[in-house]
């Protein structure tokens, strides 16, 4: 018999890469990462640690020559890129967008006209499908030749502990990109599966002079729910249309680029409370075994929130790159 001939393995570059989630879930499904793009140096120094051997470019990809770059780097058969997204995002509330950052999705665009690869996968928040100039960005994309389906992924389906709702678009110049189905049967992972119970952290009494009177309410809405036996987790910054609390025993609610969520747990004469910290934040993306640098927290929870979940990237890359090059 004739020896199996191996697959060529796929080289891909992650434009507006952050710390490298869409990179290390597409590491996961067996892809090459060659380069990645990002102009925060904070996000450039976690990636290099986390990608030693890809070559990282930080400055505005404006000021890049796609087809230098494509010369440099040789064959790509993937794009990677999530587009700056807080313009989009309806986190942002009433505040002006600025439709300048929107455009940034036209790098795509650009890089994908000169590096010619096989497949992209684009992520972003899901309302940017209410940019005007969506559709005209979507048959940009096929005029340069690329079959793509539409879809919405919830983190909480792939293993994460999290519902994270977010829009992928997934391009194929040869054929039209399968529907990327969820790996996580039945109940999803809850909160209570990353959050430390065991004292590892330090806690503050719930109630302190200094304590926002919009914080306490939140609470006191929680304990209302669940009795004060029961711990809780607390949006702490940020609004939230649920309430301010969710219960442990569900997916913890989106990660924003803010430090937004505290435990709440009794402690015999009252409530006392914390941040949720750096590593269960991780572990909430799904980013097990990425390395963070040693920064500030405010950084490393950007960076955290900033990010693509790496198992719903891996399925997303698997299942688009699935059968013959």
């Amino acid at each position: 018999m004739k020896a199996r001939l191996r697959r060529r393995q796929i080289r891909a570059i992650d434009l507006f890469s952050g710390a490298g989630g869409s990179s290390w879930g597409a590491q996961k499904a067996g892809v090459k990462i060659v380069a990645a793009f990002d102009m925060w140096k904070v996000a450039a120094s976690t990636y290099q640690n986390n990608f030693p051997k890809a070559t990282f470019y930080t400055g505005k990809l404006e000021n890049r020559s796609p087809r230098a770059l494509a010369k440099k780097l040789g064959r790509i058969d993937l794009i990677l890129a999530s587009p700056e997204c807080t313009n989009h995002s309806p986190a942002k509330g009433g505040k002006p967008r600025c439709e300048e950052s929107k455009k940034t999705a036209y790098q795509v665009i650009r890089f994908a006209r000169a590096f010619k690869p096989r497949w992209i996968v684009i992520e972003n928040v899901v309302s940017m499908r209410g940019w005007k100039r969506y559709l005209y960005f979507k048959r940009r994309l096929e005029k340069l030749g690329y079959k793509i389906r539409e879809q919405v992924l919830n983190a909480a389906e792939f293993g994460v502990p999290q519902s994270r709702r977010r829009l992928f678009l997934l391009c194929d110049r040869v054929r039209q990109p399968a529907e990327i189905i969820p790996t996580r049967r039945g109940k999803p992972k809850s909160a209570s599966s990353f959050v430390d119970m065991n004292g590892r952290y330090s806690f503050s009494p719930l109630k302190t002079k200094t304590r926002a009177k919009p914080t306490l309410a939140r609470a006191r809405r929680a304990i209302s729910h669940v009795g004060s036996r029961a711990s809780f987790l607390m949006v702490y910054y940020g609004s939230d249309a649920a309430g301010g609390w969710q219960r442990l025993g569900a997916p913890l609610r989106t990660i924003t680029t803010l430090d937004r969520f505290a435990l709440v747990r009794p402690n015999g004469s009252g409530h006392k409370m914390r941040m949720l910290q750096v590593p269960e934040l991780k572990v909430a993306m799904g980013m097990r075994g990425m390395k963070f640098i040693k920064g500030t927290r405010r950084d490393r929870v950007k960076l955290i929130g900033n990010a693509v979940c790496p198992p719903v990237m891996r399925q997303a890359v698997k299942t688009l790159t699935a059968g013959p090059l």
